[in-house]
């Protein structure tokens, strides 16, 4: 028994001591692969794939890009004159209807005003025959003045004579007091026929005026009349048509609108600091405009030009309003309330470059590339940001430039630049696709060219605690035409040291 106890208490020491000696070899081999894989005089500094432009001197021309809405500053308002009832309408009086200058739109039931002229015409010859019979009343007067001043003049004549025989004692007393009575009664009788002259005369000027006021219903009744006829004062589109044949308007009731679509212009609102851009010497300069209507993938643009500026600002508001003139005609596709993108062309900018928003930072930082491809930082001037460009000054011209910043990216990072003209795909546009540009319809998966594709291999390659199984697996997604945009992202880490 004893023997036994013995034989397995060293059966088990053995089995200890192999163990301890099996894991002794296992830890001695795989401190020695990774002596072989990982000494720090075989390591390899990794670089990272960029897509790069060269910085070019060029003469900009910046946009102004704005919203705003189409107005027509000519708009007519079509009304009834008077009220009654729509008796004749146009065939084409209905919303959207193109109409010409001069063109029947609708009647009014014309009988009351023809009534109301008839009326009228006939006061006129009232008053025309009251004016007749009050000159010929003038003549008359006129005439009985003439004769009471001959009379006056005869009784003035008969009392000279009596006083003269009074002289001369052939007179009596009475036949000289009757010759002075007869002259007062002349007196009296050229007094009385003077009035009746005054009178004559402002009957006349009363008839005149009546013959006025007269003519002035007339008139009146006349335009009426005419009125109850609306026609089209210019070419144009009906809009806010509401009539109806046997219909009873009352008057200046709306009945639609007259459109002039060679009279568009837009309404848009600028900062405060893109409306001084558009002045001259303190005066609003006439900028040519282009306005852009999107038609569900359709793009309508007409041209035109500034015209003048909002006359005040409202409470709250910010910036200011401008108007521009629109350079359309009868068969434009624009209509009021449109809502339009406005670009306004501002003064060129000399010695500027044009790069990819993205290449900068908000501080307007970029990365150049020297002649070790290496990163260095430069600050530029934004002097625009027009959409997914930059205008920039102050930058080293010449000197190629990273079209796109990432996080992994900084100043001293070994690179290996690629022309960004040549990284773009041929099959899709002329811009260039860098390493995390989502393309088609996925956002999940990127486009890689044949440079940043060698460069992710090589990452994976080297990377020897990796199994066989899956750096096969990940070698065969990397020859795919799509690459999902995670493993670019994970191998760019690794191979800059990130783990």
């Amino acid at each position: 028994m004893r023997f036994l106890v013995r034989g397995i208490v060293g059966l088990l020491l053995f089995a200890l001591t192999a163990g301890f000696v099996a894991i002794g070899v296992i830890r001695f081999m795989s401190a020695d692969d990774a002596e072989e894989s990982g000494r720090p005089g075989d390591a390899q500094e990794r670089a990272f794939v960029v897509n790069v432009s060269t910085l070019e001197r060029v003469t900009a021309e910046p946009v102004i890009t704005a919203y705003g809405e189409v107005r027509s500053w000519r708009t007519l308002e079509l009304r009834a004159a008077t009220g009654g009832r729509v008796v004749e309408l146009s065939d084409g009086f209905r919303d959207g209807a193109a109409v010409a200058a001069g063109t029947l739109l609708f009647a009014i039931d014309p009988a009351e005003a023809q009534a109301r002229l008839a009326d009228a015409e006939v006061a006129l010859l009232d008053a025309s025959a009251e004016e007749a019979e009050a000159r010929e009343a003038l003549t008359v007067a006129e005439a009985d003045l003439v004769a009471a001043e001959t009379q006056r003049r005869l009784r003035v004549q008969a009392l000279e004579r009596q006083r003269d025989l009074q002289r001369r004692d052939f007179a009596a007393a009475v036949a000289v007091e009757e010759a002075e009575l007869a002259v007062a009664n002349a007196e009296q009788t050229v007094a009385s026929r003077t009035l009746a002259l005054v009178t004559a005369r402002n009957r006349i000027d009363r008839a005149s005026r009546a013959i006025e006021r007269a003519a002035i219903t007339r008139d009146e009744a006349a335009r009426i009349l005419d009125e109850t006829r609306v026609t089209a004062e210019f070419d144009g589109l009906l809009s806010d048509v509401d009539a109806a044949i046997g219909r009873r308007v009352s008057a200046n009731e709306r009945l639609g609108m007259l459109i002039d679509l060679t009279a568009l212009e837009v309404a848009f609102r600028v900062s405060h600091t893109q409306f001084a851009r558009l002045l001259e010497d303190r005066t609003l300069r006439p900028s040519p405009i282009i306005v852009a209507l999107d038609l569900d993938g359709t793009n309508v643009e007409i041209g035109g030009h500034i015209e003048r500026v909002g006359a005040i600002v409202q409470t709250g508001d910010t910036g200011r309003i401008v108007y521009a003139k629109l350079d359309a005609g009868r068969d434009t596709i624009l209509r009021p309330g449109d809502f339009v993108t406005v670009r306004v062309a501002e003064p060129p900018l000399a010695d500027v470059a044009v790069i990819p928003a993205t290449a900068a930072d908000s501080a307007g930082r970029l990365l150049v590339v020297n002649d070790d491809d290496r990163l260095e930082e430069v600050a530029a001037t934004i002097l625009r940001r027009q959409g997914d460009t930059l205008i920039v000054g102050s930058v080293p011209f010449g000197a190629r430039y990273v079209t796109e910043r990432t996080p992994q990216l900084g100043p001293g990072i070994k690179v290996r630049p690629v022309d960004a003209a040549r990284a773009a795909d041929g099959s899709s546009a002329a811009l260039p696709t860098p390493i995390g540009t989502a393309v088609g319809t996925s956002s999940d998966r990127v486009v890689l060219n044949a440079e940043q594709r060698q460069s992710l291999i090589e990452i994976l390659e080297a990377d020897r605690r990796m199994p066989q199984e899956r750096r096969d697996r990940l070698r065969n997604l990397l020859s795919q035409p799509e690459v999902p945009r995670g493993l670019v992202e994970r191998l760019q880490l690794r191979g800059a040291g990130g783990g």
